[in-house]
């Protein structure tokens, strides 16, 4: 991944790769080691913090267009695509931003928001994919899983809240049931917001020194802080073991605000873009409905 630029002031050579390439660059493939992916980079984007946010009001416009568009086509039937956006990060890595900046853009009718928190007694009753079959996006819609089922991988695993004979067959679970939604025509953009564990305190300091940041800090965060490596350790299994063609990962530097919920919106119209959804066709007669709507405006 490129390094981060020492600044944040924007210039003249600021810029940024097509939301394709960047893609690209984010990818979780062959190889990938998460220890060596820099927090603080900002692959695809030249610029400093003021292009970013330039880029992110301007990316706006053109992920609501292809939002609507998606939604009119499954709306009217004639279409089943949607899109699933999964955010993954340690505490206070910034998923709320992301749904508050980025998908906030578009219309909220068109949007479906899931925040998995600790399962209920019902819910442990049954398999751990058993609360998230049904909160996937039907057809038209922009689902948005804030956290996930890949926390029965995570949190799970770092607190052997189950034995490892139970979350190692997890995994392949996971691969199987990404893959059926894929084969149903759901396009899926899995992101992990990586952060460094100063970032994180640094973060946690600012919420405990603003009265109106209170509630959002727990005093368990900095218990968590603690199992900062084994987190590391099951991010990057499962990242690795879960990066498939048709669901694959993008791990997204994220100690930059700015810059992470930039790469999010591109990976989404990146997404959107690949969908290409159409405006339906009127059902009705055109023509027909112009003079009807002509004869009362002229009786009126």
């Amino acid at each position: 991944m490129a390094k981060s630029r020492p600044k944040d002031e924007g210039g003249p050579e600021s810029g940024s790769v097509t939301p394709g390439r960047l893609a690209g660059l984010l990818r979780v493939g062959k190889g990938f080691d998460l220890s060596r992916t820099d927090s603080s980079a900002t692959p695809g984007f030249s610029g400093g913090r003021a292009d970013g946010e330039v880029a992110l009001a301007l990316g706006a416009a053109q992920l609501s267009e292809l939002q609507e568009r998606l939604f009119a086509a499954g709306f009217s039937g004639s279409s089943r695509a949607n899109v699933l956006l999964i955010i993954q990060g340690m505490d206070t890595s910034g998923k709320g931003g992301i749904v508050r900046h980025v998908v906030g853009a578009v219309d909220p009718q068109g949007v479906r928001h899931t925040a998995f928190k600790a399962p209920t007694p019902e819910e442990l009753a049954h398999d751990f994919l058993w609360r998230v079959r049904p909160r996937v996006p039907g057809p038209g819609l922009i689902g948005v899983f804030d956290r996930s089922h890949y926390e029965d991988v995570l949190i799970v695993r770092v607190h052997d809240l189950v034995p490892k004979s139970e979350w190692e067959p997890r995994y392949e679970a996971i691969r199987r049931f990404e893959a059926e939604l894929a084969a149903q025509g759901t396009v899926i953009v899995k992101v992990m917001l990586h952060i460094s564990p100063a970032e994180q305190l640094r973060r946690l300091e600012k919420r405990l020194y603003r009265p109106d940041k209170y509630w959002k800090y727990s005093v368990a965060d900095l218990d968590e802080h603690a199992f900062w490596d084994k987190y590391q350790k099951a991010y990057q299994a499962a990242l690795t073991r879960c990066s498939a063609e048709g669901a694959p990962w993008y791990v997204v530097p994220a100690d930059r605000k700015w810059y992470a919920r930039w790469a999010v919106q591109s990976l989404l119209i990146d997404a959107l873009t690949r969908i290409d959804p159409q405006w339906p066709p009127a059902g009705f007669d055109v023509q027909a409905e112009r003079t009807r709507l002509k004869a009362l405006l002229a009786s009126g």
